[in-house]
């Protein structure tokens, strides 16, 4: 009778195993005491040898792959014997192809008894629009249950993980249901509204079938592909903080180049529609408008003897989870180090001497350590479970914090760009992030970040590490104080930085020398020159 073999505990803190090498294929004879495999565990590579004789009749990892403890890793047995049973059941969850199929088989099962959705109707569901989203809250509807919705009308703003974006209708016809109410928040792929003829009974479509036939229709796919670039907010002087325009009319602005910011819509409610990007003059452009406002945090009062509750935001229950996710996951470990800032701030005077130029210590910060990540690709690199990723740019994060927590917009090629284009884009996104204007895809990539508290007086503090980075700085405030210099103590102006590493990913000894070479930038800034 066959034996099903598992994968073995070879240590106490095993919890997979990888196979390094197979010493039989199936078909091969098997005694007992033969090299089966070799087994890479947590610690090192073991001989795992057979206990039993017989004919290996199946393998249920491959070698080079990994699984858990107690799954199933081989099948020995008489030749010929019949193990379709076991295959079928045991082995199923080991083998990555019979995983995929036990996994595809309910869905494929729960599909087939939705309800039929009625003529002329279409199901619109929650949008990703973001790679990290997986589920949206409803902040607004611009469209009530009967209004009639046109293609390009804006039906709802959804709020991500990173931001608030207008998502606009792609059909034709009278909003027959809200799927979420407003406030409310649903998973990715799940109903959002049902658009159809006026008086279509759409009671029936239950909202778990309705997303599983949805997902088959080209449409629900030309919504999830567009997302991104049609559904990205943009700061503007509007009550909304947002500048309505139409999905064709956008794309052209974006193929002739021309600032949305600065054209008049002609449409319902100054939408901008076609004829007003083709009839758009470069020389009628009004003044540039002023920078969003803040947002202003929510007030908490307090009441003496009275508790009172503030409902999470999704921006807020994302962070609380990745911030977790990276704390438990990453062994984190700190390094810090303390600043001469005295040729810096020599150097920020001369620089802000120039015409239209005024840059920020932070701007400094930020230029320097791009530079210093060129001489460190180790410390611009993440973990990939079983592999590290070098990145290929420098793409630096800034936290900036908004009443809703924090979010890290994202300088790309950082250490490509001035100073001046490192101040002007941060004030830009910092200001957008306030307003929660950013754009979904200006928040992604990044490759290392930076977390600067100084201007609150903070001397020195740690961050948990935004991953998928392996590192992130924190840069605390400068302090005037008694320093020692050429054997005399003289007055200075230190600041303390802290770098958060994974160890998985960045050594001490390699945390320890990107920090000497930032050290070197901030202190002789001529050497960024260099």
């Amino acid at each position: 009778m066959a034996e099903v073999i598992t994968m073995p505990r070879l240590s106490d803190t095993m919890t997979e195993g990888k196979v390094a090498k197979w010493h039989k294929k199936v078909g091969d004879k098997v005694k007992e005491g033969d090299i089966l495999a070799e087994i890479e565990t947590d610690k090192a590579v073991q001989d795992f040898e057979s206990e039993i004789e017989g004919t290996l009749l199946y393998v249920g990892v491959e070698e080079g792959a990994a699984a858990a403890v107690d799954s199933v890793l081989a099948i020995i047995g008489n030749e010929g014997e019949d193990i379709s049973g076991l295959t079928g059941g045991a082995a199923a969850p080991s083998a990555g192809t019979e995983e995929k199929k036990s996994e595809e088989q309910p869905k494929a099962e729960t599909a087939e008894p939705a309800a039929e959705v009625p003529a002329g109707v279409e199901i619109i569901t929650m949008p990703r629009l973001s790679d990290t989203m997986t589920e949206g809250k409803v902040a607004k509807w611009h469209k009530n249950v009967g209004d009639t919705v046109k293609e390009g009308d804006l039906l709802a703003e959804i709020e991500t993980d990173k931001a608030v974006q207008d998502f606009e209708s792609e059909f034709n016809g009278v909003l027959l249901k809200q799927g979420v109410e407003e406030g409310g928040a649903a998973p990715v792929d799940s109903v959002l509204a049902i658009i159809g003829p006026a008086g279509t009974d759409v009671s029936a479509v239950g909202a778990s079938k309705a997303a599983g036939q949805s997902t088959e229709k080209p449409a629900e796919q030309k919504t999830e592909a567009k997302t991104e670039e049609k559904a990205a907010p943009v700061a503007n002087s509007s009550s909304s903080d947002r500048v309505a325009i139409s999905p064709l009319a956008k794309k052209m602005a974006q193929d002739k180049g021309v600032d949305i910011n600065s054209v008049q819509g002609s449409g319902e409610n100054g939408r901008i529609v076609k004829k007003d990007i083709e009839n758009y003059q470069p020389a009628a452009k009004p003044a540039a408008s002023a920078p969003a406002a803040s947002a202003t945090p929510v007030a908490v009062s307090f009441v003496q003897g009275e508790d009172t509750e503030t409902p999470n935001s999704q921006v807020r229950n994302i962070i609380a989870k990745r911030l977790s996710e990276s704390k438990f996951s990453a062994p984190h470990y700190y390094l810090m180090v303390e600043i001469n800032m005295d040729k810096a701030i020599e150097a920020r005077k001369e620089i802000n001497s120039l015409p239209d130029t005024k840059i920020s210590f932070n701007d400094m910060i930020i230029k320097a350590t791009a530079i210093a990540l060129r001489k460190h690709p180790q410390v611009n690199s993440s973990w990939a479970g079983d592999k590290i990723i070098h990145r290929g740019n420098i793409n630096i994060g800034v936290a900036v914090a908004i009443p809703d927590g924090l979010v890290v917009p994202v300088l790309k090629n950082t250490d490509q760009m001035t100073y001046t284009q490192i101040s002007a884009s941060v004030k830009d996104m910092a200001s957008r992030a306030k307003s929660k204007g950013l754009k979904a895809n200006e928040m992604e990539g990044s490759t290392f970040s930076i977390s600067n508290l100084g201007m609150f007086g903070i001397e020195t503090f740690t961050s948990i590490i935004n991953q998928p980075n392996s590192a992130i700085l924190s840069v605390g405030a400068i302090i005037e104080k008694p320093i020692v210099k050429d054997g005399q103590i003289v007055v200075g102006n230190t600041m303390k930085l802290s770098l958060a590493c994974d160890h998985r990913v960045v050594d001490g000894a390699t945390g320890a020398q990107f920090l000497q070479t930032l050290r070197t930038y901030l202190e002789s800034p001529l050497t960024l020159l260099l």
